[in-house]
């Protein structure tokens, strides 16, 4: 059913957080704090957030931890901070691009890495570190960090010049948080229907630990109706680093709900409730479907979180955008 909805038809989300926040990412710290960062609508900056519940992300106290440049490689088209407690200190994995040049169908983002080592993120300075350099110098985004068997992993999206599309999903052991020590692999690529409307897209992809597995969901096609959720399984005693550890699922496992009027969910977080007993996905969604020009910059992606529930299998149900 396609049912086309203009902004004055739009429904508020039940779930809504924050308005005007794509690519939200929220982490619950040990201090009892959820920090929250997220792509603002002008892409100019890198804001973080904190507060005690996750509802009150909204009201909360902010600071600005990093302005774009004035020219060059991180002067443009700031997307998808992420906000990381590695080691003892604070990171932000973001992209950036030189401009809003699009080459050969791509825009030019590169991931980029900021630390800060004060107790709390909101304060101290943050310090450039690098660019994550990987295989390709090509364009790549959304990257990720997560912890397993005492090596910290760094999962991103990222164009591969042989391959059809825009991004692929890979994973690579980390030296540090922003250097990484190879090999990188392949772990996903845009194959089904679903994945490969308007664009040929995997992209910002999420960890989640539970039932003895490492599940990764990321975002496919288009950023508009269109885009929805996959989800990667692999068991916790598998080598991450082989790709055949890693099984995909062939339907979107969180889409575009038409009945609820909540359209193209995706580029996720998880997190966990205040008592920490119920797990919390976190996404960005649209309210309505006719978007005037690029979907990208339409400001209208929302932070909305929902808890998920747990199927007999012991897999996750994210049921449908409210």
């Amino acid at each position: 059913m396609m049912v086309k909805v203009t902004i004055e038809e739009a429904k508020t989300s039940k779930d809504l957080i924050i308005e005007q926040r794509a690519d939200p990412w929220v982490y619950k710290h040990t201090d009892g704090y959820y920090y929250f960062t997220a792509s603002v609508h002008e892409y100019d900056r890198i804001e973080v957030r904190r507060s005690k519940t996750i509802q009150g992300i909204a009201e909360a106290e902010t600071a600005v931890a990093w302005r774009k440049h004035e020219t060059g490689p991180m002067s443009a088209l700031i997307w998808a901070p992420e906000i990381h407690y590695i080691n003892g200190s604070w990171y932000i994995y973001y992209a950036a691009a030189p401009s809003q040049e699009i080459i050969d169908g791509l825009f030019q983002h590169r991931m980029f890495v900021i630390e800060n080592k004060s107790a709390n993120p909101l304060e101290g300075t943050w310090e450039e570190k690098s660019q994550i350099n990987t295989d390709w110098e090509s364009f790549a985004l959304d990257a990720t960090s997560f912890e397993h068997c005492g090596q910290q992993y760094l999962v991103w999206a990222q164009k591969d010049p042989n391959i059809r599309g825009n991004s692929n999903l890979y994973i690579a052991p980390l030296e540090n948080p922003w250097t990484i020590k190879g090999p990188q692999v392949m772990i996903a690529k845009p194959e089904y229907d679903w994945e490969t409307i308007g664009f040929w897209v995997n992209e910002g992809p999420a960890v989640l630990r539970r039932n003895g597995r490492i599940f990764i969901s990321y975002s496919g096609s288009a950023t508009d109706e269109n885009y929805c959720m996959g989800l990667l399984t692999a068991d916790e005693t598998s080598d991450v680093m082989d790709p055949n550890s890693w099984s995909k699922s062939e339907a979107p496992i969180f889409k575009t709900n038409y009945e609820t009027g909540q359209y193209g969910p995706g580029h996720n977080s998880f997190t966990v409730s205040e008592d920490g007993s119920k797990d919390i996905l976190v996404y960005h969604v649209r309210n309505y479907t006719e978007i005037v020009g690029d979907p990208l910059y339409d400001s209208n992606r929302h932070t909305c979180a929902k808890e998920i529930t747990w199927n007999s299998a012991g897999t996750p149900n994210f049921g449908v955008p409210r």
